[in-house]
């Protein structure tokens, strides 16, 4: 195992930077999962740790070490790629133990420590097959084996998973962490998948644009996210946000129809009077009549559960709601949140507000969550 630090590093491509002074630490042993869309510059910094693409500026350490300078062979790495990149030559065993090979082990040595890895990974009856021959899951962890072989420092997986179906996905998921919780062995994970994200993460370095928006637990990004960018991100759906006037006497934030929201100004008593956002989950979200008055735009059927969407001041609200409710689109809908759900971000820059006080408390029984204008 070995720790991994990141200070001020800087990715440029002639005159287009596309990495922009990431800083980061990563406990050993720890499974860090860096998450954005496609062009965040997450692959990028993740190649960079690798020693597949040279940095502009700054440092990269493993193990106390600087990096910057060693050949990707001399940082103690093994990287998993998206496409396997497996020799279809070679059979399941030749392709594990093909860097034994090269380092001049003995045909036994190389025999029982293939043995072991193909154990562990449940390989064991494909070994003389090749590549071609084998599913999209199995080939994954084929790649999976021929790098846990050379015992790395540090495992680096570039989204993994993107090329499997649904199910492989999720049992490769297990399957990955499993084998973080029985090697123990410092992970950097990139993905685009949110829900790859939560599930495998210790924690989650979400990016945007190349710039690291919030490090954190899964709990921590999902509950308390720090800007209106990780809030629409993470979580299926992401966090309702709706653009109003924070009046901090009331404890209202007025909508742009002139609805009221309201919210908890115990647990936000340095918001002052000015233009917010509010944000809230779809599962805090509740269907009752005298709330906030909007109009329904279709549900997405989640089989015990719906996804009700509706337009609210111009803006779109989603509620999580348990069983099936029959509405028309375009009929009229009222919903209601708890106060002490209602999180507040800056409307012009986006980042969360200062001055939280705490975690969000219970509203007392029959509390009215909304004020109708």
């Amino acid at each position: 195992m070995a720790e991994i630090a990141l200070r001020g590093v800087r990715k440029s491509y002639g005159k287009t930077e596309v990495v922009h002074g990431v800083d980061l630490d990563i406990a050993a042993g720890e499974l860090v999962v860096i998450l954005g869309p496609s062009g965040c510059g997450k692959s990028t910094l993740l190649r960079m740790v690798a020693g597949l693409e040279t940095i502009t500026a700054g440092q990269i350490s493993i193990g106390g070490v600087v990096v910057n300078r060693l050949e990707p062979r001399q940082r103690g790495c093994a990287m998993v790629f998206q496409n396997y990149a497996l020799y279809p030559h070679m059979t399941v065993a030749e392709n594990i133990g093909y860097s034994l090979k090269i380092a001049g082990l003995s045909r036994a040595e190389r025999r029982e420590r293939v043995g072991k890895v193909a154990a562990s990974l449940g390989l064991t009856e494909f070994l003389e097959r090749k590549p071609g021959q084998l599913s999209g899951g199995q080939r994954q962890r084929v790649a999976m084996g021929r790098a846990m072989i050379r015992e790395p420092r540090v495992f680096l997986y570039d989204e993994p998973l993107s090329n499997l179906d649904a199910r492989l996905r999720v049992a490769m998921r297990v399957e990955i962490r499993k084998l973080h919780q029985r090697l123990a062995t410092t992970t950097l994970f990139v993905t685009h998948d949110q829900v790859e994200a939560m599930t495998l993460a210790d924690r989650i370095v979400v990016m945007n644009k190349g710039v690291v928006e919030q490090v954190g637990t899964p709990q921590d990004v999902y509950n308390r996210p720090e800007s209106t960018y990780v809030a629409g991100f993470i979580g299926a759906p992401g966090l309702n946000l709706l653009h109003g006037i924070a009046d901090s006497d009331r404890g209202v934030v007025t909508l742009r129809d002139g609805q009221r929201l309201s919210y908890d100004r115990g647990r936000w008593p340095e918001v002052g009077h000015g233009p917010v956002i509010a944000g809230f989950r779809a599962e805090v979200v509740k269907l009752a009549p005298a709330g906030l008055a909007g109009r329904f735009d279709f549900a997405e059927e989640l089989g015990a559960a719906q996804l009700i969407h509706a337009t609210i001041a111009g803006e779109t609200v989603v509620a999580h709601v348990s069983g099936a409710t029959r509405l028309n689109g375009g009929e009229p809908v009222s919903f209601v949140v708890d106060p002490a759900e209602v999180q507040l971000f800056d409307a012009s820059t986006g980042r969360r507000l200062a001055g939280e006080n705490g975690s969000a408390v219970a509203s007392a029984p029959g509390a009215r969550a909304m004020v109708p204008a």
